[in-house]
């Protein structure tokens, strides 16, 4: 069952390039980093015992290869996803992650925002399973495999009819917020319209970005409030 925060085992043989993943990762709401690994050795262990969601895992490791940690986590009772991260690109390496199920193929280097939509599509994808029946339709299992893609609504690419710099600050106004706020609070801190506060919040809802609470009082239809993510 998925919790509010998803854990994360960072796995790279240069302690300095472990440290930076650990903080693009901690950067993203919703995820936790409970773990630190440089040998293929020491990554086996703490997976095993600290039963992350999810392992950032590189291919090359000096005392092995990363993939082959993947292929001994398959045989574990709940083993967690993964995202390799590599300088390997090698087509051989590639098509044996993709053989094995990692979610994702990153080759060194790139840029850190591309980590972190990565990790904001993964999270999208998980709040979505944790919301299937147990035996889903195909439209269901299409729309799962959909959201692995990345469509990272706070980036510079906004969808049509958006402005970038607006999104990101409807973004901000409601992950600053101590506590959940209305699309007229977020119009009013930000400079615009409710309704065009109201049209973002409702993109970022979508994506995962932000999450929407009803708050029912005496009469009427229910408020729509927002807050961040993993809140």
């Amino acid at each position: 069952m998925m919790t509010n925060l998803l854990t994360v085992l960072i796995v790279d043989d240069d302690f300095r390039v472990a440290d930076l993943h650990a903080a693009v990762v901690a950067a993203v709401p919703g995820y936790s980093v409970v773990g630190k690994a440089h040998t293929a050795q020491q990554a086996l262990a703490q997976a095993q015992t600290l039963r992350p969601d999810l392992v950032l895992m590189d291919v090359y490791l000096p005392d092995g290869s990363g993939l082959d940690v993947v292929r001994s986590l398959l045989d574990e009772v709940d083993p967690p996803d993964v995202i390799v991260i590599s300088a390997a690109r090698e087509i051989a390496s590639v098509r044996v992650a993709m053989q094995l199920g990692a979610v994702h193929y990153l080759v060194k280097p790139f840029d850190v925002r591309v980590l972190a939509d990565r990790l904001v599509a993964y999270r999208r994808m998980r709040r979505h399973l944790a919301t299937l029946p147990g035996e889903p339709g195909q439209q269901e299992v299409d729309e799962l495999f959909r959201l692995r893609r990345v469509d990272d609504p706070t980036s510079t690419r906004p969808a049509k009819g958006r402005s970038a710099p607006t999104l990101e600050l409807v973004r901000n106004a409601v992950q600053d917020a101590d506590t959940d706020v209305s699309a007229a609070e977020v119009a009013e801190r930000v400079g615009i319209s409710r309704a065009t506060a109201q049209r973002y919040l409702t993109y970022l809802e979508q994506h995962g970005v932000v999450t929407l609470r009803l708050r029912y009082g005496a009469a009427g239809r229910p408020e729509h409030r927002y807050r961040r993510s993993g809140m």
